[in-house]
């Protein structure tokens, strides 16, 4: 594999890849990453970014007869062109905060609203669709790494939105049986698309829930394009001018794309997420859980609360607390921590309006001390560690509730699930769901099995 050309090394690498170069470990992980994003998915439908979205493309309908559709996820019937369809389930998918996350990004929330509307279009089956979905989780987790997303991010890059697209490109492209070299137009073409800007955190716009959407509907469209021979750089990765490692990042290097393709997996060290926050705030939550058990319930008085952060973490997250949009409460170290201090929990009830705007979660919030701590800026992100303290009471946390690092993880995922559901008053969605995410012969019995 040349590691000087790994934009050609992808390609190659995806288009010869069959069911049996995917081991059981991974055939786990993506089936749990399938349940996970579906979940959060059909949670995240009635929020109203989502909704908005949806109003959009329904207003452009696909002409009648047009072949190939694909659904919202909920829905009976497919009704969307599958790049329409992936955009509003994009959106949903990261709707609430509750999809998965690596490498400073949200694989879930791109890779399988992309793969599995096209999925469902095609006919593909499930073996189909899970070969697909781990591509594409392996391309966007080793893109970002080769960014450096501490450097990437700290340039303003919301890499969901700029690493996105291929990752779904690629998905995409193995469902369409494109040839190595159309996988390596499409590749380019969802490159020249990447984007998505932090600039959300200034005031909780939605335009964070609009980035997963837009790169799985964009890396649809690359792989849409290539098939019909537009073509793409060739090197996109890699070229000096222009080049996307280069326009990304300032530290970027071309060895975490190739090195070990195929044998050692990334996939396999993806968080999910217990709590309907930033994942950056997820190791606060778990020291607050932490520190209410030693102390006997939330803090009393006065005493100093203080919490350790990376130097990423407190550009990202470590604002001042105000009331205001949701999403700087789920952004917000600050918040989460005194919340998950006051409630002992971080779930969607309490970044709803009557939690957000209460007076007392706002004091405690801002009474919060940050600290940085180089020590944790060499750990993050392969490792999402913090620690918090109240008075002498300490909780550092290395590995959130929700890394692999947990050996409850899987069990707690698909409590996530249950609950979920039940929140949307279908308490037996996430039990024919998980069945059909282990029995399913094709993407639209999956997507049958928990239609409402």
């Amino acid at each position: 594999m040349d590691m000087n050309a790994p934009t050609r090394a992808l390609a190659e690498w995806s288009h010869g890849f069959s069911g049996a170069d995917l081991n059981d470990a991974c055939r786990h992980a993506t089936r749990l990453a399938i349940l996970d994003t579906l979940a959060a998915g059909r949670y995240g439908m009635p929020e109203p970014w989502t909704k908005m979205t949806h109003e959009m493309v329904a207003a452009l309908p696909p002409a009648p007869g047009t072949p190939g559709l694909a659904r919202l996820w909920g829905d009976k019937q497919a009704t969307m062109r599958p790049a329409d369809a992936a955009l509003v389930n994009g959106v949903a998918a990261h709707a609430f905060e509750l999809d998965d996350f690596s490498a400073k990004l949200h694989p879930g929330a791109v890779v399988l609203p992309a793969a599995l509307a096209v999925a469902e279009a095609r006919g593909s089956s499930m073996e189909d669709l899970l070969i697909a979905t781990a591509l594409g989780y392996e391309t966007m987790i080793r893109i970002s790494l080769a960014l450096d997303p501490n450097m990437a991010r700290l340039r303003g890059w919301h890499l969901t939105g700029v690493v996105g697209p291929l990752g779904a490109a690629i998905a995409v492209a193995k469902l369409m049986n494109l040839t190595a070299e159309q996988t390596t137009w499409a590749l380019g073409l969802a490159a020249t698309q990447g984007a998505g800007l932090f600039a959300f955190n200034a005031d909780g716009a939605m335009s964070k829930r609009l980035h997963p959407g837009r790169a799985a509907q964009s890396g649809i469209m690359a792989a849409e394009l290539a098939i019909r021979g537009f073509t793409g750089p060739t090197t996109v990765l890699e070229v000096e001018d222009g080049g996307y490692l280069r326009a990304f990042s300032d530290d970027w290097k071309l060895a975490p794309i190739t090195d070990g393709l195929g044998q050692d997996w990334r996939l396999l060290d993806v968080n999910f997420k217990p709590y309907a926050c930033c994942g950056s705030v997820h190791c606060y939550v778990d020291a607050a859980k932490q520190i209410r058990s030693e102390i006997g319930g939330a803090p009393t008085g006065d005493q100093p609360i203080r919490a350790g952060v990376a130097r990423v973490v407190d550009v990202q997250c470590g604002y001042d607390y105000k009331p205001g949009a949701v999403l700087n409460s789920q952004m917000s170290l600050r918040y989460c921590l005194a919340v998950a201090l006051l409630d002992g929990e971080a779930l969607p009830a309490q970044f709803r309006d009557d939690r957000i705007n209460d007076p007392a979660v706002t004091a405690l919030a801002q009474r919060i001390e940050l600290v940085p701590d180089p020590e944790l800026d060499q750990l993050y992100p392969t490792h999402y560690s913090g620690w918090a303290e109240v008075g002498n009471t300490r909780a550092f946390i290395k590995d959130p509730a929700g890394s692999t690092a947990n050996p409850n993880r899987e069990s707690a995922l698909r409590q996530k699930a249950h609950a979920l559901f039940a929140d949307l008053n279908h308490p037996d969605g996430a039990a024919r769901l998980e069945a059909a995410v282990e029995a399913s012969n094709d993407a639209k019995d999956l997507l049958d099995s928990f239609a409402a």
